[in-house]
């Protein structure tokens, strides 16, 4: 039999044996680092690689567990900066006041990562960009927030205003920079997501992430992401340190259709960051097999309707479902079915009525919305009052 015939007849009979009410409660968002550790060890802290095309997860470690961000939180800061320039509140060619306080806190004295750029200079904005993502420069973007916002802290604000809009959920910036400050933390979760946004949604400013190399102030300075120098079709992000929180890198790989997100933090040294990324991502890379389980109409199961003419309804998907499975370890990939038990009738076709979840080893990797196959009118008074006595007796047994 094709694997791919096996696969969805493994996941077929997997759902005919949940094919009852699973509350919604239930959740397909569970810790699953056991599960995900069985599959792949890292000496990271916290580590996120998430498939591009689907959003499933491939693997997960503390992926909700704060940490300082470091230069990572530049990545927020150029979020800010696209969204400005995509709605016309800013040009490339604006240009923008190098203060003595940018300068001090983020230029050439401050001993940090630097664009070198001099001290009350006027420096165009698509230049800071390149400065703040090629070389980390904290100079740069200090330049940006007061230009963009008065100050800093005012700019933190802006920050923050935008993640909650994205949704990134366990963020908080306190600087454009990175640089430690008490309360300031990212979540590797948050740090996928966050790449996602960018990449997706300004498709132009994100190639700025692949490049090279930038010279400013007669200063040449390589990229500082180690994925760029591998053979792996990195196309971005970026990196981060910090004696509180280790070596700490977000990265994303385009190999052919393969698209791949990699965050992770904890790393104790800048070697041990460059393998353990060339590592992962070649784990993801060829560990995985690309599989279209369900087409749209595709019937994966029913739900039972409370009230009803019938005391259920199919379930059907209207969007491909496409999964990633470990290519020696398809008998890991089981489907579970989840809605609010039972369903109230009446139910109209195509209402959206429960979700799919599908999981690897445990994992929840990828979830998708599931529809009524068919309407199903109220009942009866007869059936509805049925149905009521039926409901009571057994919410009695279920306390016992």
């Amino acid at each position: 039999m094709p694997q791919r015939q096996f696969i969805r007849s493994l996941i077929a009979a997997t759902i005919l044996c949940l094919d009852v009410a699973i509350p919604a409660r239930a959740g397909a968002a569970e810790p699953a680092a056991a599960a995900a550790a069985a599959m792949l060890a890292t000496t990271a802290e916290e580590a996120l690689i998430v498939d591009g095309e689907t959003g499933a997860i491939l693997y997960e470690k503390n992926a909700r567990k704060p940490f300082p961000p470091a230069s990572l939180a530049k990545l927020m800061t150029m979020e800010v900066v696209f969204e400005a320039i995509r709605s016309g509140k800013l040009t490339l060619d604006q240009e923008f006041k190098v203060t003595e306080h940018a300068w001090r806190t983020g230029g050439a004295p401050s001993g940090t990562s630097t664009m070198f750029a001099k001290v009350n200079s006027m420096v165009p904005l698509g230049a800071l960009i390149r400065g703040a993502i090629v070389q980390a420069a904290n100079d740069a973007c200090i330049a940006i927030a007061e230009g963009m916002a008065g100050s800093e802290a005012a700019f933190a604000k802006l920050m923050n205003q935008r993640a909650v809009e994205i949704g990134l959920t366990d963020s908080v910036f306190v600087n454009p920079t990175g640089l430690p400050a008490e309360g300031q933390q990212v979540t590797v979760r948050d740090l996928v997501l966050l790449a996602r946004h960018i990449r997706t949604t300004y498709p132009e400013l994100y190639k700025i992430y692949s490049e090279p190399s930038f010279e400013w102030n007669n200063i040449f300075q390589r990229n500082r992401n180690p994925l760029l120098s591998l053979d792996q079709g990195a196309t971005g992000m970026g990196t981060g340190y910090t004696e509180a929180s280790g070596y700490a890198l977000l990265g994303v790989t385009e190999a052919g259709p393969r698209l791949t997100y990699l965050a992770m933090s904890g790393l104790p040294s800048l070697k041990d960051r460059t393998d353990e990324s060339r590592r992962m991502m070649a784990w993801a890379a060829t560990s995985f097999r690309r599989a279209q389980l369900f087409r749209p109409g595709d019937r994966v199961g029913s739900a039972e309707i409370f009230g009803g003419a019938a005391n259920g309804v199919g379930l059907v998907v209207q969007d491909p479902i496409v999964a990633y499975i470990p290519t020696d370890a398809p008998q890991s990939v089981s489907a579970h079915i989840q809605y609010d038990e039972p369903l109230q009738a009446p139910v109209a076709a195509g209402e959206q009525v429960g979700t799919l979840v599908l999981r690897i080893g445990g994992l929840a990797s990828v979830s998708r919305p599931l529809y009524a196959a068919e309407a199903v009118p109220q009942g009866s008074f007869s059936e509805r009052a049925l149905d009521a006595v039926g409901e009571l007796a057994f919410g009695w047994l279920k306390t016992l």
